[in-house]
């Protein structure tokens, strides 16, 4: 394991300890320390079950300053499966029990909120799945429908509604995902939008529907809770969205003034998901979620689609500072964060919080003992980075090293 080292940010001292007090806008956390959105895979009924609550209650008791729940789709269709949550007024109540839970614990819980765009599956939502021009998913195995003026407001007044009643579950925040090909970002992408109208061509007008659901997300709630957003700075293909032109749209979404902080993300989940992920590429693992053909598919050419990369301590910072150095707003820093050493370095390069997704799942209590830790470096995550969870997404999402069995529903 690699350690990435470097000089603290001159214009960010005193460098602020990473498990004091942190206000994200409305909110304060008690500490600086974010669990990551990562689909649990516990909503069989696309509803909130015990298991998904349990999920959240453990890192919430194991010290996490704020836990997110993933994936809360805004409408039907935008769901990568049908046993997702899609935010409707039956699933509140169901929503109401987690984030008393949560809250019980000492943690704040945010909803991630967004539309997936040609990342649904739309056969298993049996519902067409939206793109900025017709592609064909292998995720879904169809093609995606071209998303209409019509669609695009629609699904931008989807993003409210969902807000709306993320307030009314008793959230802290609500993540709005920008990233990973989901709707917003396959808009971003040069790659896969190809419009010729308002909504393609310029990045200016590529942006207009990221910039629409969060302008659209901070009216509805207000100060109420926070609004964060997870954005693409890469999108790890050719001809995607690639630094230069994320960090103008981050730009835009800083002077818009809607947000009260940005994570920083990475890969395409319809195109190289590795990319965000590095480490062991679990070819055989995810055949073996997929009936066949599919798993005959995945086998043979698993490998093109899962793309193993390197895994390095804080293998986004080298993108992510350079976002640091053009933005004033909070941002939070994801990939690589295991240990009180990477999450000091995040503190030393002037990020806000720190995200954390694959160590908690392998350690929910992992916070807890890095703070208990009087040498402060001692404290090492046993997560080995086989991402061997990441099939699990289509079971119950959990670290087979400790629960290698999957639940019957």
């Amino acid at each position: 394991m690699s350690t990435v080292t470097t000089t603290p940010a001159a214009d960010r001292t005193p460098v602020p300890d990473v498990f004091a007090p942190a206000k994200l806008g409305p909110l304060t956390l008690r500490n600086r320390i974010i669990k990551a959105a990562t689909f649990e895979g516990a909503t069989p009924d696309a509803l909130v079950t015990d298991a998904l609550i349990d999920y959240h209650v453990k890192p919430a008791a194991g010290g996490i300053g704020m836990t997110t729940v993933a994936y809360c789709a805004v409408a039907p269709e935008g769901r990568t499966d049908r046993h997702q949550i899609w935010m409707r007024p039956e699933a509140v109540p169901g929503l109401r029990r987690l984030t008393d839970a949560v809250h019980a614990e000492g943690a704040a819980v945010s909803a991630q909120i967004g539309h997936a765009g040609p990342v649904a599956n739309a056969k298993s939502n049996r519902l067409p799945a939206l793109a900025p021009g017709r592609l064909f998913s292998p995720l879904g195995m169809k093609m995606c429908k071209a998303a209409t003026a019509d669609d695009i407001r629609r699904v931008t007044e989807a993003h409210a509604r969902a807000a709306r009643l993320a307030v009314e579950a008793g959230f802290d925040a609500v993540e709005v995902h920008l990233g990973h090909n989901y709707l917003a970002s396959a808009f971003l992408s040069p790659k896969l939008n190809r419009r010729d109208d308002a909504y393609g061509g310029s990045l200016e007008n590529r942006a207009k529907v990221a910039r629409g659901v969060v302008r659209a997300v901070r009216e509805a709630v207000g100060d109420r809770i926070a609004v964060t957003a997870k954005l693409n700075m890469a999108d790890g293909v050719p001809g995607g969205i690639w630094l230069t032109e994320s960090i103008r749209t981050a730009r835009w979404l800083e002077e818009d003034g809607c947000l009260d902080a940005l994570e920083l993300t990475a890969g395409s989940s319809l195109l190289n998901p590795m990319y965000l992920f590095r480490g062991d590429a679990p070819v055989p693992e995810f055949a073996a979620a997929f009936p066949q053909p599919v798993q005959l598919g995945i086998r043979l050419m698993g490998k093109r689609f899962l793309i193993p990369y390197p895994y390095q301590e804080a293998y986004l910072l080298e993108y992510a500072r350079q976002f640091r150095a053009e933005l004033d707003m909070p941002l939070i820093l994801l990939g690589g964060i295991t240990n009180r050493t990477t999450m000091d370095l995040a503190m030393a390069e002037g990020f806000d919080f720190v995200a954390m997704g694959r160590a908690i799942l392998r350690e929910p209590d992992l916070v807890n003992r890095i703070a208990a830790d009087e040498s402060r470096r001692s404290v090492k995550s046993l997560c080995i980075h086989c991402n061997k969870c990441m099939p699990t997404i289509y079971s119950r999402t959990r670290c087979v090293l400790v629960d290698p069995e999957p639940p019957r529903w």
